[in-house]
């Protein structure tokens, strides 16, 4: 129905106004629509690291389990937050299987060795002319193809790692290293330095150093000798005991509950979330 104005013009009434509101509504809705639908594909491998840096920055690590993030007994810290949908979990059968092949592939399966025990994976890494040079814990050039590749492998894995430093039982005395036990603890330290620098987060880590006292080999030949003297990676079990309960496996003719007695030749070093090294 028209209506006069002022002046006699006549007024006539816009009978679609309502398409405005209409439009405006569904533009809004389109718009909600694209911003859930964004967040719904959002980068896992992202979203994760971000949420080890945030729990990190609280105090907290994060382990398997049913979340990905999740309060420590007597931490004081909240509830989880973020679902099991989140976790990456990969059984630790097919990283050993790809790190059995990358060695085969490369023909370093002689100095570069994988095997599975109780305890978890174990990927055995010789340290003569592969990881350091003799009387030194400084990582040589040659062995970072091959510690990349591990890194890749287990740094999406929740699994706690402990890094294990052999010598074999020829006796160091410099300045740096007292003896074989600094010797293991440090090589084992700059392994869990070097991991830790190419993503694994370093709540995860563990080095210790044996010294001479788990050989794989009788320290009779020098052959022998050269296989004793190693960095043993270890990836846990989700079920491992702590890590002061960990042991190798019983060596001939050593008692069988030797992992549950005090060990005076044990040297424990970790890489604490500021990057320095701290040791027990």
């Amino acid at each position: 129905m028209a209506r006069k104005k002022k002046g006699g013009h006549e007024e006539h009434e816009n009978a679609e106004r309502w398409l405005l509101t209409y439009a405006d509504m569904i533009t809004l809705l389109m718009a909600f629509f694209i911003m859930m639908y964004s967040m719904s594909v959002m980068n896992l491998e992202k979203f994760n690291e971000a949420a080890f840096s945030i729990r990190s920055g609280f105090g907290g690590t994060l382990k398997g389990g049913k979340h990905l993030l999740r309060s420590e007994p007597g931490s004081g810290a909240g509830i989880s937050v973020i679902p099991h949908i989140f976790e990456h979990e990969r059984p630790l059968h097919e990283v050993k299987a790809e790190l059995t092949g990358y060695s085969e592939k490369n023909k370093i399966t002689d100095k570069v060795s994988v095997t599975q025990d109780k305890r978890g994976v174990v990927i055995s890494i010789s340290a003569d002319n592969m990881l350091f040079d003799a009387g030194s814990a400084e990582i040589r050039s040659a062995a970072f193809p091959v510690l990349n590749q591990v890194a890749k492998n287990v740094k999406k894995l929740p699994n706690q790692i402990m890094i294990e430093g052999h010598t074999c039982n020829i006796p160091i005395h410099t300045l740096s290293y007292p003896s074989n036990w600094e010797l293991s603890a440090a090589r084992a330290s700059s392994m869990v330095r070097y991991l830790a620098q190419r993503g694994v987060q370093p709540a995860r880590l563990m080095a210790v150093g044996y010294g001479e006292t788990r050989p794989r080999m009788p320290n009779d030949t020098e052959a022998h000798r050269a296989m004793n003297r190693r960095v043993d990676i270890v990836i846990l079990n989700q079920d491992s005991p702590s890590t002061k309960e960990q042991g190798s496996e019983q060596q001939p003719g050593e008692p069988a509950d030797r992992t549950n007695r005090a060990r005076p030749d044990l040297r424990k070093v970790w890489l604490s979330e500021n990057g320095s090294i701290a040791a027990e």
